[in-house]
Order: C-alpha cells, then structure tokens, then sequence
C-alpha cells in the first residue's frame, strides 16, 4: 500500500512540477514573472527529493538566467528605441512608457491588457520624447516609437530564451 501511495504522490508531484514550468514559460511571453515560477518549482522540487537534485550549481545558475532574462527584457525597449534613431533620452521614455503603459493596461484587460500596454506605453513614451524633447519630425519620432515596441516584444522573447536555459540547467543538473 505504502508503494501505491508514493508513486501515487510522486507522479502527483511531478505533474505540478511539469506545469509550473508550462505556466512560467507561458507568462514569461507575456512579460510576466515566469522564470521566477520556474526557480520556485525547481527549488521544491530540489527540497522535496531530500536535495538530490540540481544542487546549489544548479539552482545558482538558474537563478542568474532569471535575473538576466529579467533585466534583459526591462532595457529591451530602451535599446530598441535608440536602435531606430532615438536619442539617450528615448531609452528611459520608453522605459517609464513601458511601465506606466502596463500598469494603464492592467485593469482594462489582465495580463494580455500588460503586455499590449507595456508595447504601446513603449511605443508613445520613446516617440513623445523624441518629438517633443528633440523635436522630430513627426515620422521620425514615430519610428524610434516603433524601435521601443519592437524592442520590448523582443525583450519577452529574450526572457523566454531565459527559461529555457533555466531548463537546460535544470536538465544537466539533475
């Protein structure tokens, strides 16, 4: 009986380990807080199999590619914009547009609402900068506008690729 029980909760608990990592992966494309749910299932996970598993390397290593998806994707946007002519001073607008756009974007609609907030807060605190601050032309302005969003969408890929190599630690650590 004892035997049906432990595989009983093992298959349990691996399963919730399986879509911890599904959901993080899931809200790191929404520039979500997923790699830390990732972290978090693997430290469970590490402290339910009596420290067998992963380690201190291991979760050390993780925990480094989790802050280095997370600050990669927070200065995504202010690259992008000074990628597409924006001046230095776009790289910090796209940054509060970025976080005021998500924080906007939040109550009309969760989660999706952040992230297409975040995108478009980018988009108009880089563009703004540059056509009121350096006064642009219109187009021009609304390109680097358009360099923020870009950069802050290939920020949340940046911070996937980050789960995934918190994956392939986890992986090779096991």
């Amino acid at each position: 009986m004892q035997e049906i029980l432990d595989t009983v909760l093992s298959f349990g608990g691996w399963s919730l380990f399986a879509l911890a990592i599904i959901v993080g992966l899931l809200l790191d494309l929404l520039g979500l807080f997923g790699n830390w749910i990732i972290l978090a299932a693997m430290v469970i996970a590490w402290i339910a199999t009596g420290f067998e598993h992963f380690g201190w390397i291991g979760i050390g290593g993780m925990i480094a590619f989790a802050i280095i998806g997370e600050v990669l994707e927070f200065l995504a946007a202010g690259y992008g914009a000074k990628k597409f002519g924006g001046s230095k001073g776009s790289m910090p607008a796209a940054l509060v547009g970025c976080i005021g756009g998500a924080i906007l974007g939040s109550p009309i609609f969760p989660i999706v609402g952040t992230l297409i907030g975040a995108c478009i807060g980018a988009f108009v605190g880089a563009a703004l900068w540059e056509y009121i601050k350096h006064e642009k032309e219109t187009g021009d302005a609304l390109w680097t506008g358009l360099g923020a969003a870009v950069g802050k969408v290939a920020g949340l890929f940046v911070k996937t690729a980050a789960g995934f190599a918190m994956l392939l630690v986890a992986v090779f650590t096991y």
